[in-house]
């Protein structure tokens, strides 16, 4: 009998649950045990570590965040940190690991294989940033959260004859502006990837304005510079007021939508099957709307490709 682990690690996002509901039910129908490790890296290295059952998973699919609790750990990282992650594995049995979460969980992961763990990582961010996958699990949450809100903001936008910059999350990857962008028909999008043409905003800005357009909306992710900035900037070179909205951790929160809840489940449910069939490390993804399997060290190595395309969809439709 295999005992398999289970954490989730890194910042929270809606699909957590329905990760750990798939593990833990698709390890016992399979005849084995499953640990749930609490708050990530951290809790693996105290030893906060518990056997679940079916009833354990009851009623959380719909739920965002993270019944297991989570969190980014420094320590786990350094050489004494991995080696008493390593010691309580031992102790507690566990024979496989199973870990949820972004680039740097998937990285911690590949340490723990590099010391000959049975490990194998589930994508699950809302950034979207990891390159091997087409998307993360909480990343369609995040925008139709976002598209929520910015539908909401347009609303007293319009009403007041304004421009609005709405700031969202994405350090190094603007995927959750992009795609929110489009979605909500925001009319600029700033971004990490691209460097922003102010003159040419600013110019598009004054002539949909002239045309009788009152509002505005600009979706800067967080990792392109300071949103306060780029507004007085902006108002600076259109004469129009313009207000800011941070959306920040509401983004994180809220129920997973079914995307979210079925990509869950799937990886959930292959990353048991493969990694009681194998040894070493690796992570899950989706190419071409199929789970895949991948090599953690390749998955790591891939470069991500950026959607060039729907910014020149947004420049096209957004007038």
């Amino acid at each position: 009998m295999e005992k398999i682990g289970i954490l989730t690690s890194g910042g929270d996002a809606p699909g957590m649950n329905a990760v750990i509901r798939a593990v833990v039910r698709t390890t016992i129908g399979m005849g084995h045990e499953v640990y749930g490790i609490k708050n990530g890296y951290e809790g693996l290295m105290d030893g906060e570590i518990n056997k679940l059952v079916e009833s354990s998973v009851a009623d959380i699919i719909q739920r965002g965040g993270t019944i297991l609790g989570t969190s980014r750990s420094d320590k786990f990282m350094t050489e004494e940190g991995l080696r008493r992650a390593l010691s309580m594995i031992e102790v507690f049995g566990i024979t496989k690991l199973i870990v949820a979460g972004g680039d740097g969980t998937l990285k911690g992961a590949q340490k723990l294989a590099d010391r000959g763990v049975d490990v194998i990582g589930i994508p699950l961010t809302i950034d979207n940033d990891m390159a091997h996958t087409d998307y993360t699990i909480g990343f369609f949450t995040a925008v139709d959260t976002v598209t929520e809100a910015i539908s909401k903001i347009r609303d007293t936008t319009e009403s007041h004859g304004r421009a609005h910059v709405v700031e969202v999350m994405g350090r190094n990857c603007g995927d959750i502006a992009l795609y929110s962008g489009l979605a909500s028909g925001a009319e600029t999008i700033i971004i990490p990837e691209r460097e922003p043409d102010f003159d040419d905003i600013a110019r598009r800005a004054i002539m949909s304005k002239k045309r009788g357009k009152r509002h505005h909306i600009i979706i800067m992710a967080e990792g392109a510079g300071d949103s306060h900035e780029l507004a007085e900037k902006f108002s600076e070179l259109t004469e129009i007021e313009t207000k800011v909205t941070v959306l920040g951790y509401l983004q994180r929160g809220g129920s997973p939508n079914i995307v979210d809840r079925m990509t869950g489940s799937k990886m959930g449910h292959d990353a048991v099957e493969f990694i009681l069939d194998h040894f070493g490390g690796y992570a899950v993804g989706i190419k071409n709307s199929k789970v895949k399997i991948f090599d953690i060290d390749e998955a790591l190595a891939a470069d991500k490709e950026f959607r060039d395309d729907l910014i020149e969809v947004i420049k096209s439709i957004s007038i």
